[in-house]
């Protein structure tokens, strides 16, 4: 029999998620975990010792009944398999019955990144200098300049600031150190000599907020929504499409997508690929150009 409810597995489950995963990730998975308890709670189930493939398959159709979009059905699958996973490591189910329900299928969507010259346009609009607009700028340039993660920014202490490159904790909790440009050293140094006007004495947080204390991730994005429209950019911006950005404009110049990969830290290729709007052709003409059964030979002469 199960030790306790199917709420108390859930709360253990997200307590040891904690350790490992980002805190948006987490939030998401307790909304898409209680949602999974209540639902089995309104199906007469409490105990977590009954769960099979066919509750997950009723509960993630009736979320797509619900409206929900395949994003979001294919992380609540995700969720759920990560407490199944958890409850056969506590003995209490003996084999993951998620794994047998596919993912759904996810619209082919990518954010579309800005055009270079308009965002270097952007990113060297005059401010007012103040302390909370050197700070707005340094995020801008962070964001642009290494393709960090909301998360990863939001992260940041000032003991993982080094001269020309920065230290961050990317998903899963791995590290990574990743480069800093020319124009967001100088952001981050022009920062720097006036965060202590706003800081806390006992705050590390590189990014602080008009309070003192760390700046926190919606605070950041809506940053990011005002200065676009301050500054008459005629997009909408937010962090991931900095680092879509990045990614993209990294990977037109150097053709390098190995380098891109380590630089956003991402542990498969594919991710990268996708993330980057690979262009196929170049890959293709470079293969032709150097696998040595795929070199073209020339045409023999016509008879």
């Amino acid at each position: 029999m199960a030790d306790g409810t199917l709420h108390d597995q859930v709360a253990r489950c997200l307590a040891e998620l904690a350790a490992t995963v980002s805190p948006a990730t987490l939030s998401a998975y307790r909304r898409d975990l209680t949602a999974f308890a209540d639902f089995l709670a309104a199906q007469g189930m409490h105990t977590p010792d009954a769960l099979d493939t066919a509750l997950v398959r009723r509960f993630l159709g009736a979320e797509r009944a619900r409206g929900l979009a395949p994003r979001s059905l294919a992380r609540r699958r995700a969720a759920v398999s990560r407490l199944a996973a958890f409850l056969v490591a506590q003995g209490v189910l003996d084999h993951n019955p998620v794994a047998l329900v596919p993912t759904p299928r996810q619209p082919a969507h990518l954010p579309k990144p800005l055009d270079a010259d308009q965002l270097a346009r952007f990113l060297d609009t005059p401010h007012d200098d103040t302390p909370l607009a050197r700070r707005d700028q340094a995020m801008l340039e962070l964001f642009y300049s290494s393709g960090l993660r909301l998360a990863e920014l939001a992260g940041l202490d000032l003991g993982e600031v080094q001269p020309q490159r920065v230290r961050v904790i990317g998903k899963g909790g791995k590290p990574r150190q990743v480069p800093v440009g020319r124009r967001a050293r100088q952001a981050l140094a022009a920062w720097q000599a006036v965060r202590g006007q706003l800081a806390d004495d006992d705050e590390p947080a590189l990014f602080v907020g008009a309070r003192g204390r760390r700046l926190g991730h919606r605070a950041i994005q809506k940053r990011l929504v005002a200065l676009a429209q301050h500054r008459g950019l005629a997009e909408h911006l937010h962090p991931h499409r900095l680092r879509h950005s990045f990614a993209s404009h990294l990977l037109e110049s150097s053709q390098d997508l190995r380098a891109v990969q380590e630089l956003l830290g991402h542990a498969h290729l594919a991710t990268t690929q996708v993330y980057t709007r690979l262009d196929w052709q170049h890959l293709a003409e470079s293969y032709d150009a150097a696998h040595p059964r795929a070199r073209r030979r020339p045409e023999p002469p016509s008879e």
